[in-house]
């Protein structure tokens, strides 16, 4: 197993990166091809939500490896290896089965605890098993990650550490007060209709708005959003076009933007607009400049001994820098952006009246939220996990050896009850069976402790040499053992739960 994991998030780039840096379907379907097609790379699948942009690969080579696939990121994202590489960090093998199972958990979520990410795994694996670049490994992985993160959430209390996304962002926008008695009455426009647009506006519906207008491009799918949320009891729900937004948003109380586009949805002016205040373009601060980057990647080898600490350094340094002041005076609209790249522009929250809550916000507002006990928990249990998935890796890839041993034996035994055959032919079929019986006990009684044993050696750390090993002693066919693995990679029933 040589597992490599290069990516960024929000624990170790500023959201302004994490921003320019998502990747579109499109462009992952693009980076998972040139992945492969790449020398280091034998298998491949990204794991891309609105806080992290992460490539994990098989690799044979370890710096090679890093190289190719930050190279990789950096040309698919769109935001130059210079730039991109102080904010990358970089697993390899166990240390990155223990990061894809912290963050199956929620643990290493901008909101601790959160499930959504559960999903987002999965469409990770779907990803790579429809476009054939997932392979042994990362089948395995991804399937074990999604076991855990569903143990980690049904044996302990880490819901409790934390909610989901769009609850801490209601809570931002309510400031200290409960967001039931804070949304009741309000009326709310929730624009895009995917996952998040939809659990927000469940969220708004349980907490008792009054009104909640459903936007999005593909308007069978708004329909389809207030259908459901007709079907659980909300009384006042409608979907609109994307055109009908400025006027609804006049209307709204609340505004939670959730969308795939790559520009904004939402200018300051426009929000001003709708508020009928004036904003001075003007006014807006300028983008902070790019923080200058190393010229080699040779300083990836040290994150994975030593953390990511220049990141870390680099992210809270960026997190300190001053941002513009909001406007003053009650909130009159509510917004939330939960989209990345952003869909609101960010300047509106220096709009008179208006109350912003988008990612970067609610990153500086999670660094600061409590932990709960239960997070010791999952660690354990996370520790336990990587644990058992590296035994059964190392045990997994001696097995292909015992079954072309096995399959070396059964043909010695074959050979010599014919010879047997060609020797005494007068044996009757009743004496023969009995022979053939019982000189396959006495292969079996003899390979079965070695091979019970060796399974055993293989599974602990350092025990990858053992395969070798049994090959090097039965001079076994290293074109049979690999056609055994073949064989147990293609078997359709494989990696199922």
């Amino acid at each position: 197993m040589s597992l490599l994991v290069v990516g960024l998030s929000h624990r170790s780039a500023p959201v302004s990166v994490l921003e320019r840096a998502s990747l579109a379907v499109d462009a992952r379907t693009k980076l998972l091809q040139d992945t492969l097609a790449a020398e280091p790379a034998t298998e491949a699948t990204v794991l891309a939500t609105c806080n992290r942009i992460e490539l994990y690969a098989d690799v044979d080579k370890f710096h090679a490896g890093v190289a190719e696939l930050s190279t990789l990121l950096a040309q698919h994202s769109g935001v130059g290896l210079d730039e991109l590489t102080p904010y990358l960090y970089v697993h390899y093998e166990d240390r990155a089965v223990h990061h894809l199972f912290s963050v199956a958990c929620g643990l290493d979520s901008m909101v601790v605890g959160e499930g959504q990410i559960l999903g987002q795994i999965k469409d990770a694996l779907a990803l790579g098993q429809e476009l054939h670049t997932a392979g042994r490994l990362l089948n395995d992985l991804f399937q074990q990650a999604l076991r855990v993160g569903k143990r980690a959430h049904s044996e302990t209390g880490i819901d409790r550490a934390g909610q989901s996304l769009v609850t801490f962002g209601l809570e931002q926008l309510a400031d200290g007060a409960e967001v039931t008695e804070w949304a009741a009455g309000k009326r709310a426009l929730v624009i895009g209709a995917g996952s998040m647009s939809s659990l927000a506006a469940a969220t708004l519906a349980r907490a008792g708005t009054e009104e909640i207008v459903v936007a999005n491009r593909t308007r069978a799918r708004a329909d389809r959003l207030v259908e459901i949320l007709g079907q659980a009891g909300v009384p006042t729900a409608r979907a609109v076009e994307m055109a009908a937004v400025p006027g609804e948003l006049t209307r709204a109380d609340i505004v939670v933007s959730c969308t795939g586009a790559t520009g904004l949805v939402l200018t300051a002016e426009a929000v001003a607009h709708a508020l009928g205040v004036e904003f001075e373009t003007a006014t807006q601060a300028p983008e902070a400049p790019a923080v200058a980057a190393p010229d080699e990647l040779d300083q990836h080898a040290a994150w994975v001994e030593n953390g990511s600490a220049t990141t870390a350094d680099r992210v809270r340094a960026a997190r300190r820098a001053p941002r513009p002041a909001p406007a003053s005076g009650p909130a009159r609209m509510h917004l939330l952006d939960l989209a990345m790249p952003r869909d609101i522009d960010g300047a509106a929250h220096r709009v008179a009246g208006v109350r912003l809550v988008d990612i970067e916000s609610l990153a500086e507002a999670s660094a600061d939220a409590p932990m709960a006990a239960d997070v010791d928990q999952v660690r354990t249990i996370v520790a336990d996990e990587v644990a058992a998935f590296g035994a059964a890796q190392r045990a997994a890839h001696i097995t292909p050896t015992v079954v072309a041993l096995r399959t070396m034996a059964a043909d010695v035994v074959a050979g010599e009850i014919a010879r047997l055959d060609g020797r005494l032919p007068d044996l009757d079929e009743k004496q023969r069976a009995e022979i053939t019986q019982t000189v396959r006990r006495v292969v079996d009684k003899l390979l079965h402790a070695p091979t019970v044993r060796v399974k055993q050696l293989a599974s602990e750390p350092g025990g990858a040499g053992y395969a070798d090993a049994l090959r090097e002693l039965f001079d076994l066919d290293p074109q049979t053992v690999a056609a055994v693995s073949r064989a147990d990679l293609n078997d359709p029933n494989r990696g199922r739960s």
